[in-house]
């Protein structure tokens, strides 16, 4: 049976003979059963055929309810097999999507794999766009948008993590919507990668109506980060689909919770955007490490940001563990920084300040190693 299904795609993408529609009926006409259904059908038809467990096969079976007959689900597991979808492929699409089996296949699904062949896409791109995406290759037509998206975002790689974020994004009207916000996005001094990385990581930016993004811009310029400056981007994908009253508020615990004032939270959001959607309970625990455990002032920390980026179990506590055991035994300068400690990469961590000790310090390495783990070494308890 397997057999039979996957001839169905390679009939359908690559005999120009015949067209779409006309290959795939005739070879559904043919292949397809015509039994009565049981009671339990869409059940048992989704266990038996499809791979899924009972518990998921009684969940997506109200989904296809009305369905009477195998024979469109026949011709689009058919289509899946010619695709190269295995049975624990086509059960995660199906868990996911059952109406993908009430597809017409010759009226939806085969066109839009013969457009996306003729675009250049392979079997496997095409597949992990149906995997991604099921719910919009049942209309027609996806493909219209793809080669604008294609242009603009670099690759197919950053289509599919775009289109992981916004699966609707290829049904967003490109002359009355996306391409206007591209086009105030550019005036705004971005440019086609600045653009491109916006989109990967905020797609509704572009999906958006013009006025959306026009008070996203007002609202980065508002925090002090004006266009065209290097962290505009930044700014502008922190403040996007943010109202003036969260942005307000959240300026407002920087300032009680860092002790900053206000051109000291201006400096540090200019100097990283992202602080405005930082936790604020995340915020709260860093803030207490860096200026009632570490001794750092407020000013300080403004001036460097990043500080409030770094995991504390995982990087800023194990590594002041080991910048104070240096110091009080003696084997680091007591006016040494701790920001660059932080910001070095684990590499050069070690090799600036665990190996050049391992002669005074043997142990350094293993106690370091262990408190990265969360574990407290008793030679990094101070008095």
């Amino acid at each position: 049976m397997l057999r039979l299904r996957s001839s169905i795609v390679t009939h359908l993408l690559y005999s120009p003979a015949t067209s779409p529609s006309s290959s795939v009926q005739r070879l559904l006409s043919a292949a397809a059963p015509r039994i009565p259904p049981s009671p339990g059908f869409a059940v048992d038809y989704l266990v038996e055929n499809c791979g899924l467990t009972r518990p998921q096969a009684l969940k997506a079976s109200t989904k296809i309810s009305h369905l009477k007959s195998p024979c469109k689900p026949d011709a689009v597991l058919a289509f899946l097999s010619g695709l190269g979808f295995s049975t624990a492929d086509v059960a995660v699409l199906v868990a996911k999507d059952p109406k993908f089996l009430c597809t017409r296949v010759e009226t939806t699904v085969g066109p839009n794999v013969v457009e996306l062949t003729a675009l250049g896409f392979s079997q496997t791109e095409i597949a992990s766009l149906v995997s991604l995406i099921p719910a919009s290759f049942r209309r027609r037509s996806i493909v219209s948008n793809v080669p604008y998206y294609l242009s603009l975002l670099g690759s197919y790689e950053n289509l599919l993590r775009v289109l992981k974020n916004s699966s609707t994004l290829l049904f967003v009207s490109l002359e009355k919507v996306v391409k206007p916000n591209v086009a105030f996005l550019r005036e705004c001094g971005l440019d086609h990668c600045d653009i491109a990385k916006l989109c990967i990581s905020w797609p509704r930016l572009i999906s958006t109506n013009l006025e959306r993004v026009h008070a996203a811009v007002a609202c980065a310029e508002s925090i002090g980060v004006p266009r065209g400056s290097r962290m505009f981007r930044q700014a502008l994908r922190a403040v996007s689909f943010l109202s003036k009253e969260k942005v307000t508020a959240q300026v407002d615990y920087l300032k009680n919770t860092l002790g900053w004032s206000d051109a000291e939270v201006g400096i540090a959001v200019s100097k990283l955007p992202m602080l405005l959607v930082r936790s604020k309970g995340i915020l709260h625990i860093l803030s207490e490490f860096l200026i009632s455990e570490v001794g750092l002032e407020p000013a300080y920390i403004a001036h460097r940001p990043a500080l409030l980026t770094y995991s504390l179990e995982g990087r800023l506590r194990p590594r002041y563990c080991v910048i104070k055991f240096l110091k009080e035994n003696g084997l680091l300068s007591r006016d040494r920084s701790f920001f660059p400690a932080v910001t070095v990469t684990e590499r050069v961590f070690m090799e600036k300040y665990i190996i050049p000790h391992d002669e005074a310090a043997p142990n350094l390495a293993e106690d370091y190693a262990a408190a990265c783990k969360g574990e407290v070494p008793a030679r990094f308890i101070f008095a």
